[in-house]
């Protein structure tokens, strides 16, 4: 089974407050490898 997970780094959760998405990473994953 193929997966894909998705990572995400952030400031914070209140885009009203200025917080912002510093980093985004994923990894594909074939069998759980």
């Amino acid at each position: 089974m193929r997966q894909i997970v998705l990572d995400t780094e952030t400031t914070g959760i209140e885009i009203s407050q200025g917080n912002r998405i510093l980093e985004i990473g994923c990894v594909e994953m074939i069998s759980r490898r």
